[in-house]
């Protein structure tokens, strides 16, 4: 900032750098959002902007020389302040339309935000109530102020809302002062930053509502959670909106259904499924694809326990880190049980079970075990999240010198199976240990660093795409998880294979090294690499839309005749069919031909033979795919040995019929 001279009148002046080491001077006091707009035009896009590299409102004031960056509504950064924006944009429609409703928090989150208040639930008449209401606001272009406050002040401001003091007392605490953000009459506790003006808040959607736990606590308040999507464009609104409805017609709770795979009772309780027979024969089918997959790496299966004692959790540490996530003790008659939360201490007593020896490392121990979450009733969701998980789980016991080969051998697993699976778009992530947070993990800061850097340098040595998290990594040592976006553009965790470096002091594992000494340097590798059986069949079908490739398809061929007469070589097409292993329905009724394929196009066959009398009179059968390709008159042996090879070739694509 310097001072020029004009007539006698002092004026202050500031110099702004922007894109190109270009530079413009200013009168001071002038706004970030006028320079923006002086440099950029009035329709830019550009929503807030990086003041010396900190997010500022565009109406922050410029009193001394600075580099503006603006930041784009389209961008990361842009999208979450307008989503933050959009969030605020929603409270203020609550409680001009519910005068009574206490806002809470209202955070921006992928695709959207939402707000969560103390109110009575809202449903489908309210949501669009309450979104018209906001399109009012949005076009009333109210300006969106900054406002500084005293402790004091923001007390007084909410005071008649408990859950607003709770966020001061625990964010602010009792003496400094915060910021507020002002737009008509509403008023909300913010740090910021947000959008100048409503009228910037034009592509958004309210999407749904459900009720959640202030502080994320069953024993304190019922909230009810308004969620909506916010986007900069209205490109990018009808986009994400045909992505829902795309993720409407593969949600897999809903194919579920049709296809008969599993089903939910009350009476047995929430987030317990029982697989139906189609879903068995789902679920095995890829069981027993990874037990022979599992056999030819390596493995060998055990079986443990679904409960074990209080010791045994505690001396694993997952009792002091995840009590909450493990069900309520039981007390009996020789101590105190829990049921089992994950298998990996179970294991690490069947290596400690006799002496090892090095020449046994590396020993991989593997089970399809079944363990138990106490997932709170409001966050399950269909299979994604359960309270019974069968676990594709497996831990191996290696020295260091072995852990590099392991988790290699683990990665190409990884990549086989999601290959034979149909999945293409995932990537690794790195997750880390935060050195600024240590409390959640184990207290050992050089293995930590250590382990890190051994993990860092083998997908350096893979040539995988992986990036680093600071934060994900387990209590017991750094982890590499497989992140998997959905058919529907949902990211999520699908597999994990993490180094534990803490096992071999808790439990004194230890193998006879070359010398015959004990060597207690023992490494162990945990890894799911099909997540759990639930979460996974969740992904599978909501990617393949139930259509699953045919050696996957609980029916694999569904025979349909045309008429009374042609039953019999209905049922001889369905025996050699049967005595050939190829899963096979027939269905002899007296519907037309067109009911019946209506009927069993929701159970998503992989094939369905139509019978008629050119069929039986050739000793063929017709072959019609879901997505009604047809070829006529097949003989019955080729077509036979057409879908074996498929199904022994684990196709992802259907080959006896070209598919359009």
């Amino acid at each position: 900032m310097y001072l020029g001279y004009t007539g006698g009148i002092v004026l202050s002046r500031v110099k702004v750098e922007f894109e190109d080491n270009q530079f413009r001077e200013y009168e001071a006091g002038i706004t970030a959002g006028d320079v923006v707009r002086d440099i950029h035009g009035r329709k830019s896009g550009f929503v807030a902007v990086f003041i010396d590299g900190i997010e500022k409102d565009m109406s922050t004031i410029l009193e001394s020389d600075c580099k503006i960056d603006p930041i784009d509504g389209e961008s990361d950064a842009g999208l979450f302040i307008l989503r933050h924006s959009c969030a605020h944009l929603l409270a203020q429609a609550v409680t001009q339309l519910y005068p009574d409703a206490k806002p809470t928090i209202g955070p921006p989150i992928e695709h959207g935000f939402y707000y969560d208040f103390f109110m009575q639930p809202v449903g489908d008449e309210e949501l669009k109530k309450i979104e018209n209401k906001m399109k009012e606001i949005m076009k009333e272009n109210l300006p969106i102020i900054r406002e500084e406050h005293s402790n004091i002040s923001l007390r007084k401001m909410f005071g008649e809302n408990k859950f607003k003091i709770e966020i001061m007392d625990d964010k602010i605490g009792q003496e400094v002062g915060s910021t507020a953000y002002r737009q008509g009459e509403f008023v909300d506790l913010c740090i910021g930053p947000h959008v100048e003006f409503t009228s910037q808040l034009r592509w958004f959607k309210l999407t749904s509502s459900s009720q959640a736990y202030w502080r994320a606590d069953s024993k304190r308040e019922s909230l009810t959670r308004i969620y909506g999507m916010c986007y900069a464009t209205k490109e990018g609104l009808r986009n994400r909106e045909k992505q829902i409805q795309e993720a409407a017609k593969r949600d897999h709770k809903k194919i579920g259904r049709e296809m008969e795979l599993y089903m939910i009772d009350e009476m047995i309780g929430k987030g317990l499924p029982v697989w139906l027979p189609n879903g068995e024969i789902l679920k095995s089918s890829i069981e027993e694809f990874a037990l022979k997959t599992e056999e030819e790496y390596g493995y060998q299966r055990v079986t443990t326990p679904v409960l074990g004692k209080k010791q045994l959790f505690e001396a694993s540490g997952h009792l002091p880190h995840y009590a909450e996530g493990m069900y309520p003790p039981m007390e009996m008659d020789d101590g105190t049980y829990y049921l089992k939360a994950m298998n990996c201490p179970m294991h690490h007593l069947v290596y400690r079970n006799k002496k090892r020896s090095y020449r046994d490392l590396p020993l991989r121990i593997a089970e399809y075990g079944t363990v138990y979450r106490n997932e709170m009733s409001g966050t399950l969701a269909g299979l994604l999240r359960v309270r019974m998980l069968s676990m594709n789980d497996a831990h191996i016991y290696c020295t260091l010198d072995q852990v590099a080969q392991e988790f290699e051998s683990n990665i190409k697993m990884v990549q086989d199976y999601y290959a034979a699976f149909g999945f293409e778009n995932y990537y690794f992530r790195l997750s880390l240990w935060d050195p600024e947070n240590t409390e959640k993990y184990i207290d050992q800061p050089e293995n930590w660093e250590k382990t890190q850097n051994h993990l860092r340098k083998i997908l350096d040595s893979l040539e995988v795409p992986y990036i680093e998290s600071i934060g994900e990594a387990a209590f017991y040592g750094p982890k590499v998880d497989i992140q998997f976006t959905t058919a529907i553009g949902r990211e999520e965790s699908m597999s994990t294979i993490q180094l534990d470096f803490a096992a071999k002091e808790r439990f004194g594992l230890t193998y006879t090294d070359e010398t015959g000494s004990d060597n207690g340097e023992v490494f162990v590798i945990h890894r799911a690499p099909l997540s759990t059986h639930e979460r996974f069949v969740a992904f599978l079908t909501e990617h393949w839309s139930g259509n699953f490739p045919t050696w996957l398809s609980p029916i694999q061929v569904q025979i349909i005749t045309i008429s009374e007469k042609h039953k019999e070589y209905g049922k001889i097409v369905s025996e050699e069919l049967q005595k050939s292993g190829i899963r096979v329905k027939i269905d002899d009724s007296d519907n037309t031909i067109g009911k019946k394929i209506r009927i069993h196009r929701k159970m998503r066959p992989a094939y369905m033979a139509i019978i008629g009398d050119d069929e039986v009179k050739n000793n063929t059968i017709s072959i019609r795919t879901r997505k009604g390709a047809q070829k006529n008159d097949i003989p019955l042996d080729e077509f036979i040995q057409a879908i074996g090879r498929e199904i022994s070739n684990r196709d992802t694509i259907l080959g006896i019929v070209p598919v359009e």
